[in-house]
């Protein structure tokens, strides 16, 4: 590789990376807020906030990575041409088509970069997430023992708890089951206790929850009639709200590349999805990689139109911003007929090839303006 070669690789890895921490961190932070939320609400622990937190990087690396690509082509050709060092180069004889030659090197180091995340590391995270999902759902006690909160452990199912002694005695316990779309039973009682019923201590647990001296209210929504029963004690069936079976549902994103592509009709049943999704999610993947080719080439060649201007390039930028909309309002386009219909997958690297040709036309259009002219001589100073 030519030494100016190297010298613009290395501004753009560079302004790469600042721009992908920045992004990153934005995204980052804010589905962080949303985890903490969730996960502190449900009486979860910090480490278990941070190692979700951990897992979902990927994701988010996965969704910047395009943008920072761009950004990054954009500021260092926008920095080059201002400080005529593109111009220089340009002078010495380099065309813009020699000038892009380290923007596509730039592009298929962001690609390969991008077919790491997106092969490797995104399925696994997701994947982990989802066992990791599960095994949270199956502790009871981090789900439902958390006093003075509303909870809601699962869909139409309100508990509340006012304290929690040191032996495990639950006072003031209220429960709400919404469920049944006719009637809706309402618990409370003094004291409480969450106790595990299963006879083998090795099987899988079966939580019930003891409720002593309280009161039980069903409202009938159909006759508006509202029974009640005081109780000495009561058991009420928690394992019913929890899933605690071993079977955990994955989805397409959980997936590896060559299960989607190579075993296409289990990745249907495992995922209930039709093929057409499975085909979109595993092609999907490659033209996340090429996205980051065609991201550095439009943000390069967008900035080679156009002569000098001491206001700036802002028109070329704003340019480039709306070729790489259109790209990927291309990309929404064609994603919707191929999960329709599976047998159209080659429509998915249509943005692609609609991107690779504006970032050829910009740069002969580049190459054409700044070929140098032959002009004629005046009389006087032609050659006898």
């Amino acid at each position: 590789m030519a030494r100016f070669d190297r010298y613009l690789l290395s501004q753009l890895m560079t302004l790469f990376g600042f721009f992908a921490l920045i992004l990153v961190a934005i995204y980052w932070i804010n589905s962080a807020v949303r985890l903490f939320d969730q996960l502190i609400a449900d009486g979860q622990s910090a480490w278990v906030f941070l190692e979700y937190t951990a897992l979902t990087l990927p994701n988010v690396m996965r969704i910047t990575l395009p943008m920072a690509v761009f950004a990054g082509a954009v500021y260092v050709t926008n920095r080059l041409a201002s400080e005529s060092e593109l111009v220089v180069m340009q002078a010495t004889g380099f065309s813009p088509w020699r000038l892009a030659r380290p923007v596509l090197s730039f592009g298929l180091i962001t690609a390969a970069m991008m077919s790491v995340l997106t092969h490797l590391l995104v399925p696994m995270s997701h994947s982990e997430i989802v066992t990791r999902n599960k095994e949270i759902s199956r502790n009871v006690t981090a789900r439902m023992l958390t006093e003075g909160t509303f909870l809601h452990p699962a869909p139409g199912i309100t508990f509340y708890i006012r304290n929690i002694d040191a032996d495990g005695a639950l006072h003031d316990v209220f429960l709400s089951d919404r469920r049944d779309s006719e009637e809706v039973q309402n618990y409370s009682a003094a004291r409480a206790y969450l106790v595990n019923t299963a006879e083998d201590p090795e099987a899988e647990p079966e939580p019930k929850l003891v409720m002593v001296d309280g009161l039980a209210q069903t409202l009938d929504l159909q006759t508006r009639r509202l029974y009640t029963t005081h109780f000495e004690d009561f058991a009420y069936d928690v394992g019913a709200l929890i899933d605690v079976s071993d079977e955990v549902k994955l989805g397409i994103r959980d997936l590896s590349t060559w299960r989607l592509l190579a075993r296409t009709e289990t990745a249907m049943a495992v995922t209930g999805r039709s093929e057409g999704w499975v085909v979109q999610e595993a092609h999907g993947r490659f033209t996340q990689a090429l996205l980051c080719v065609v991201a550095a080439l439009i943000g390069f060649s967008a900035l080679q139109v156009g002569g000098f201007s001491r206001f700036g390039v802002w028109k070329q930028i704003v340019f480039a911003v709306s070729l790489l909309i259109v790209v990927k309002f291309v990309e929404g386009l064609v994603t919707d007929p191929v999960r329709k219909d599976a047998d159209l997958w080659p429509l998915l690297y249509l943005p692609t090839l609609v991107g690779a040709l504006l970032s050829v036309g910009l740069l002969a259009w580049a190459a054409r303006a700044h070929r140098p002219r032959d002009r004629a001589l005046p009389e006087a100073e032609a050659p006898a």
